[in-house]
């Protein structure tokens, strides 16, 4: 561990401290915070011999990536019902435990985890905090309020009570109770599942299950206690009513109309997209048995809502990278640059732009002013990514583009490979078929031409 945690010199990498868009070879120095960068960080470290000298050569030499919109307590399900039905707390966290590492070691210094199967993520993120597991800071959520209505797990929320990673909260009093049991129990942020799915709905996207009485409630109650709120929001009305209600951030806001624009511009409430769900099922969707009706249903909320976003960007909202990764769409450790590469390609964002939102802007939006940039007195989360940043995103997505992680100076195993997993009885959900064994199904033929 001393040895991992060594006074270290980077040098002849290209620097993106991501205090602006400017990008220099620079050399940074740092033990667990960052001491000088330029040449007071090669003054530093001269004739010192405890200093471990890193060549980056080639490298972009940058801050720890934030994902702002991750969910470190699914483990991976294909389907609500594996989420809600086939998981068990102790295992569960263990098992994150086990997954977090996965998310350090593609260069995520930081995640935000707005909800939690259990309180796992909650005593993950203790047990990182305490030096007993490795893995980002974390910041987390308790359990998602839901109204009766539902969510995005449609029939599968209950009419009261709590199941998977929500908690249905039915009148007024309930939703005060329940932020202040959340409070207690030591949430960083407070969650409100703004929208979501009914039987034959008729709207796009999802329609919106709470009123802005509701959400202005809820904001108020949680500002009371001191934590900021988040909404998932995935229609026009929803996004206009959680910005005018005063929340604190708004993931997806997808499907916004003018008025809804109107109302984050004029609120800078900042926005987690939270593309890289739809970019990887619309690019890979085949590949992993997803239909094509899906994969071009995802294509177009991209395309659709890319359009306003951009517009978000340039009115000054802040647009953070999220990636939702724990579905089987977005497995741990595979795809937390995929959102940078959604900004660039869709929302016509310079990469130096994105390359801030996954920093600086993440760390201002979500409270910790330690990290986020590479200034002396920051704290030294850092990671080197072989070739130019500042010029293409995907580096990061490359086999073996992450060099080098540290977090809080520390350097991080990203060579030695992590135990295998074996299947956990139970853990996941067994279908008997893809599809219903009609005899035309099976035999290719009709009964009547038997």
């Amino acid at each position: 561990m001393a040895e991992r945690r060594r006074p270290c010199l980077i040098e002849n990498g290209r620097l993106f401290s991501a205090v602006d868009g400017a990008s220099d070879i620079a050399a940074v120095a740092f033990a667990g915070e960052i001491v000088a960068t330029g040449a007071d960080a090669v003054a530093w470290a001269s004739g010192r011999n405890d200093v471990q000298r890193i060549d980056a050569r080639g490298m972009t030499v940058m801050p720890g990536l934030i994902d702002a919109h991750c969910h470190i307590s699914f483990d991976e399900p294909s389907s609500n019902d594996e989420l809600f039905f086939h998981r068990r707390e102790g295992l569960a966290a263990i098992v994150a435990a086990y997954n977090v590492r996965k998310v350090l070691r593609s260069g995520v210094t930081t995640l935000f985890d707005a909800d939690t199967i259990y309180n796992v993520s909650l005593d993950l993120r203790d047990a990182i905090e305490g030096g007993v597991t490795e893995g980002p800071r974390m910041l987390c959520g308790g359990n998602a309020l839901f109204t009766s209505v539902g969510g995005t797990a449609g029939l599968l929320v209950p009419d009261e009570g709590a199941v998977g990673y929500l908690k249905v909260t039915r009148t007024r009093d309930e939703i005060v109770t329940e932020i202040r049991q959340q409070a207690k129990r030591g949430v960083d942020w407070i969650k409100i599942h703004v929208t979501g799915l009914i039987p034959r709905q008729r709207a796009a996207g999802e329609i919106q299950v709470w009123n802005r009485e509701e959400l202005e409630l809820a904001a108020r109650t949680a500002h009371e206690l001191g934590l900021p709120i988040v909404g998932h929001c995935r229609n026009a009305s929803s996004t206009r009513d959680a910005a005018r209600a005063g929340f604190d951030m708004i993931l997806h806001a997808t499907n916004m109309d003018d008025e809804a624009l109107t109302a984050v511009c004029e609120t800078r409430v900042p926005i987690v997209p939270t593309l890289t769900f739809q970019a990887v099922l619309a690019d890979h969707g085949d590949k992993v048995g997803a239909s094509a009706f899906l994969q071009d249903l995802f294509a177009k909320e991209i395309a659709d809502s890319s359009r306003q976003l951009k517009a978000a960007h340039d009115a000054g909202v802040p647009l953070l990278c999220g990636t939702e990764s724990g579905f089987s769409i977005t497995p741990y450790g595979e795809w937390h640059w995929r959102e940078l590469q959604v900004f660039v390609d869709d929302i016509g964002m310079t990469p130096t732009e994105a390359l801030q939102c996954a920093t600086r802007k993440a760390a201002q939006v979500l409270g910790m002013s330690e990290i986020g940039t590479v200034e002396p007195g920051k704290r030294a989360d850092l990671i080197v990514v072989d070739g130019d940043m500042t010029q293409d995103v995907t580096l990061l997505g490359r086999p073996g583009g992450v060099r080098h992680v540290f977090k809080d100076g520390l350097s991080i195993d990203i060579e030695t490979p992590m135990p295998e997993r074996s299947p956990m009885p139970s853990w996941r959900v067994s279908t008997y078929s893809t599809m219903i064994a009609t005899r035309q199904a099976v035999l290719g033929r009709r009964e009547e031409d038997r």
